[in-house]
């Protein structure tokens, strides 16, 4: 036990560069953890999302950072400019300082070795300040259930930073359902490290009680722009779709105000369409289907509403993450995929005569996955720090 009376202190540092899923998910970890005892402070290095007021948890917010689509080699400002030297310097300044006043006991780097090469020297700085400052500091990768597969030499550079930096890693998912080795090769020294903690949200997921045959088709995309495609394929779906259905597009903020207006404009009477809303969980559960990417949350969501769906991941550029977790709940009878990559699926005719399919299928059966991820992180994390005391 620190001197703080806590059950320990924890650091956690996530950058979320496109969308918000990952902010999203190490917020809900410190909540985790600090619901747990542990003193946490969470630092993003991000684009802001919302005030984190009123949290069990302490935010830091550093000089953010975003990206343009799918380049993430190129690191941008809040206004879109390329960074400087003087905003890498300020953000890893920043994070080195956050360690050596806490002097945490533990550090978890979120995505980091596995991702965020680009940001590899805050990172690696951080760690190097947290065990000058403590060590015996316990230092932790949090993962998501699917990571996108680098080249062979990253996948090495990767190992090796966990072997010779790392004390564990959290992945938070379910390995039955979808295990890391599903998207990332495990070795036998990585699998010795790995943590499943089930899926991790903020609380337990809103159960629907309603059948969904007076409810509407629930089209949705995250936080970023990247659904755009999808939004305008569901718009002209609809135009082909029988009139008794109305269909309801919820986008994200990322998507700038000139193509939300245009989707608006475009959008036939059974169509509504309108920002991201937080009762988003009770209208998917009062839904007829569900269409929306398959992001980390999509299985949360999916499994607690239990209605028909159908999952379009997002697969531009080399992204995978979606496109393996979408073929998983394909494969579990959760959702039906279809790819924006396949021409026939992808036009308004077929897209329009899957979506009628679905709907006659009915519901899915109940899918038995782990989600428990708040509940187990603070015991794993309490397991760890014993073995290294």
């Amino acid at each position: 036990m620190s001197a703080t009376g806590t059950r320990g202190s924890v650091l956690i540092a996530v950058t979320h560069l496109l969308g918000s899923g990952h902010l999203v998910r190490a917020a809900h970890l410190a909540r985790a953890l600090a619901e747990g005892g542990f003193a946490v402070t969470l630092a993003s290095g991000g684009m802001p999302l919302r005030a984190m007021t009123g949290e069990p948890f302490d935010f830091v917010q550093l000089p953010p950072v975003k990206v343009e689509g799918v380049d993430f080699r190129n690191l941008l400002d809040e206004e879109g400019r390329p960074i400087d030297v003087s905003r890498r310097e300020a953000r890893q300044a920043l994070l080195r300082e956050l360690a050596v006043s806490l002097r945490p006991d533990v550090v978890v780097t979120e995505h980091f070795p596995f991702g965020r090469r680009q940001l590899a020297d805050e990172f690696l700085g951080l760690i190097a300040a947290a065990k000058a400052a403590r060590p015996k500091v316990l230092v932790l990768s949090s993962v998501r259930d699917v990571l996108v597969t680098p080249r062979p030499d990253r996948i090495a550079e990767a190992h090796r930073r966990i072997e010779t930096m790392f004390d564990g890693v959290l992945v938070h998912g379910d390995r039955a359902f979808l295990p890391l080795d599903a998207s990332w090769p495990v070795s036998a020294e990585l699998a010795s490290r790995l943590h499943y903690t089930g899926y991790l949200a903020a609380s337990p997921s809103f159960r629907g009680a309603r059948d969904g045959r007076e409810g509407e088709i629930l089209v949705s995309g995250g936080g970023s722009g990247a659904a755009l495609p999808l939004f305008r394929l569901c718009v002209e779906a609809a135009r082909l779709s029988d009139p008794v259905w109305r269909w309801r597009l919820l986008v994200g903020r990322g998507l700038g105000e000139g193509l939300f207006a245009e989707l608006r404009q475009s959008a036939s009477p059974n169509v509504i369409v309108e920002r991201a809303r937080p009762d988003f969980p009770e209208l998917l559960a009062a839904c007829a289907l569900s269409i929306s990417q398959a992001g980390y949350n999509t299985v949360l969501d999916l499994v607690a509403a239990g209605r028909p769906a159908i999952v379009v991941p997002f697969d531009e550029g080399a992204e995978t993450e979606q496109a393996v977790r979408a073929d998983a709940m394909e494969r579990a009878g959760l959702a039906r995929c279809l790819r924006l990559s396949d021409a026939d699926a992808a036009s308004p005719g077929p897209f329009a005569a899957a979506v009628a399919a679905t709907l006659a299928a009915g519901p899915p059966h109940p899918l038995a996955i782990d989600r428990d991820g708040a509940g187990m992180v603070a015991g794993i994390a309490r397991r760890l720090l014993a073995a290294r005391a």
